[in-house]
């Protein structure tokens, strides 16, 4: 487990004991790569995959790890997230994808490389699922993909949204919009949680819900160990 850098790019990369099975990208919060990302990336290679998460917020606040719990860290998450251009994030994450095709600095080439992403993370494991070849990704609480629907068609290899129906910043309309949009789809699979906010699988802190990150994350890693092997 160790920061490194890929380009400009900080990243964080946890390797299993033995050769990895796949690859999965781990795409953070607004609050960076903090701890519960870095958490999340160790519990992959424990699983037996190569995890990577990247420093989202590389080109103007490199290095940031934010608290959701702070008020403070909370408000300048938000500042962040208002200057982040997702466009150029999903470039970031096909960097990934190839580099890890390509075998990482001391670690071999892995084919196979699925993302999963929270909040913003989320809205970018639906644009990468849309944009580069990625061979699954998995989107909780993702936020703004009720206008991306547009996208949708793009979309080759698989993609789980975890959507937790009292989410404060995706309203009732905009997660009807994404089950009108996205239930036909034949690669896509929703799941609701009914009554569950936002950041309900966050790894620490008030916001997690015990019972809907055990569902959750059991409904991912059984994605993942379908669609990556």
């Amino acid at each position: 487990m160790t920061m490194t850098t890929l380009g400009d790019m900080n990243i964080y990369v946890a390797a299993p004991g033995t050769a990895p099975t796949a690859a999965i990208i781990v795409i953070p919060e607004i609050f960076g790569l903090n701890a519960g990302i870095r958490q999340k990336c160790d519990s992959w290679a424990a699983k037996g995959y190569l995890a990577v998460a990247l420093d989202i917020f590389w080109r103007f606040a490199p290095g940031v790890e934010l608290n959701p719990d702070v008020e403070a860290e909370l408000n300048e998450a938000f500042g962040y997230f208002q200057q982040y251009d997702a466009d150029k994030g999903v470039l970031d994450i096909e960097t990934v994808i190839k580099a890890i095709r390509h075998g990482l600095a001391g670690h071999g080439p892995v084919a196979k490389v699925g993302c999963v992403g929270f909040c913003l993370g989320g809205r970018l494991a639906y644009m990468a699922a849309a944009r580069t070849d990625i061979d699954g990704s998995v989107g909780y609480y993702g936020v703004m993909i009720d206008q991306m629907l547009g996208e949708s068609h793009a979309i080759a290899h698989p993609l789980m949204l975890h959507i937790p129906t009292a989410d404060h910043f995706v309203g009732p309309e905009a997660q009807a919009a994404i089950h009108a949009g996205l239930d036909d789809h034949p690669k896509v699979t929703l799941h609701d949680y009914v009554g569950l906010d936002h950041g309900f699988a966050a790894e620490m802190g008030n916001r997690r819900d015990e019972a809907g990150a055990v569902l959750a994350d059991g409904r991912t890693e059984a994605f993942f160990k379908a669609n990556l092997g």
